[in-house]
């Protein structure tokens, strides 16, 4: 008998063992690699490449084949091999401002678990200014990253005017503001809002509705305010000067101690649920009963606001959809630049909803 044959036996061998399992022993104690993964599978490396980033062009039989070599061998490809693949760092960068506030960090939550979903890192930067020096800062330090698109949550005017002097090279979206320059925008229906808020106490017999509004220079509390006023006006309901907080429960608390003192106040709408929630404290220690003496609507809809004392009236934001929505609008002009937007809106705003609770009722 040749000696090859009988080396053979001896080590245990199968004559029937297949090419891909004899190779996965050969891995053993060592990381596979994309050539690996071509070679088993009878393709080319541009080819694993193609099935790594989902391309169309792959026939489903293909894609499975490669699939399945590399799970046989325990394939896991490294970041720096899907950028030489894709021509991309498959990192994506977030600049955000006030990333405490519940709103902030549940749409950044959001953006982070869809990027992953789609294969991407995230490097976000949290901003505590909008000046333009530090807006600019912020968009080399990703573009130095090598981020292959940037998501600005912008909810200050001087931080779209800061990103328009910037002008980052990689794609961008921007969310609450816009920089008129064709660049995607993702906004949640402020207006309406607001409008549903205000309708909403109207309807309840109040002659008129305060309000608490977020600092100027938002834009959503500069919309928020706007749209209460305009729909008090097309009630022919008085309207009184907004009393401006800063978005936290203490200045909630400090207004609302001055409305609290008025006889004549008996609804308020607030531009968030924190100041609301300062507000009841306020009308609470002054003996004013909520709703019977006044009616209180916040904004947001965060999860403390069912139980509150009494339960929170509100405007429900769906900020995880904002996330999900401003991270399409960027992987889209990524995957087709020439196109970007095809088949999506460039600047959606996502529908809000009214929440009633104990904190309303009707005028007495």
């Amino acid at each position: 008998m040749p000696r090859g044959t009988t080396d053979g036996g001896a080590a245990g061998h199968d004559p029937g063992e297949t090419g891909r399992t004899r190779s996965r022993r050969n891995f053993a104690g060592s990381r596979p690699v994309m050539d690996d993964v071509a070679r088993l599978a009878g393709v080319s490396k541009q080819t694993v490449s193609r099935v790594l980033n989902n391309h169309p062009a792959v026939r489903a039989e293909t894609r499975e084949a490669v699939l399945e070599v590399m799970r046989t061998l325990g394939y896991r490809p490294s970041r720096s091999a899907r950028s030489l693949a894709s021509g991309r760092t498959r990192m994506l960068g977030v600049i955000s401002f006030d990333a405490a506030r519940y709103g902030p960090a549940s749409t950044l939550t959001a953006i982070n678990t869809a990027a992953q979903a789609a294969g991407y890192l995230v490097s976000s930067i949290a901003l505590d200014t909008a000046d333009r020096e530090t807006v600019v800062q912020a968009v080399d330090r990703l573009s130095a990253e090598g981020a292959d698109g940037i998501i600005a949550i912008a909810p200050q005017r001087p931080v779209a005017t800061a990103l328009a002097q910037a002008r980052p090279d990689t794609p961008l979206v921007m969310l609450d503001n816009g920089l008129g320059d064709g660049t995607p925008v993702v906004s949640s229906d402020f207006t309406g809002g607001a409008r549903l808020a205000t309708r909403h106490l109207l309807d309840l017999g109040h002659p008129t509705v305060w309000h608490i509004a977020g600092p100027t220079g938002w834009t959503s509390a500069d919309r928020r305010a706007a749209s209460w006023r305009a729909t008090l006006r097309d009630a022919g309901a008085h309207v009184h000067e907004p009393l401006a907080g800063d978005w936290s429960a203490d200045s909630g608390y400090a207004l609302g101690r001055r409305l609290a003192a008025r006889p004549d106040v008996t609804a308020v709408f607030v531009s968030n649920d924190q100041m609301a929630l300062g507000l009841l404290r306020a009308l609470h220690e002054a003996g004013r009963r909520v709703p019977d003496d006044v009616s209180v609507v916040g904004y947001d809809d965060i999860p403390e606001a069912a139980h509150l004392l009494p339960p929170l009236t509100t405007i429900r934001t769906d900020f995880p959809e904002i996330g999900r929505r401003a991270l399409r609008l960027l992987l889209t002009q990524l995957d087709d630049p020439e196109d970007a937007g095809e088949g999506l809106e460039r600047e959606p705003v996502i529908p809000v909803e009214l929440i009633v609770r104990d904190s309303t009722g009707a005028a007495r």
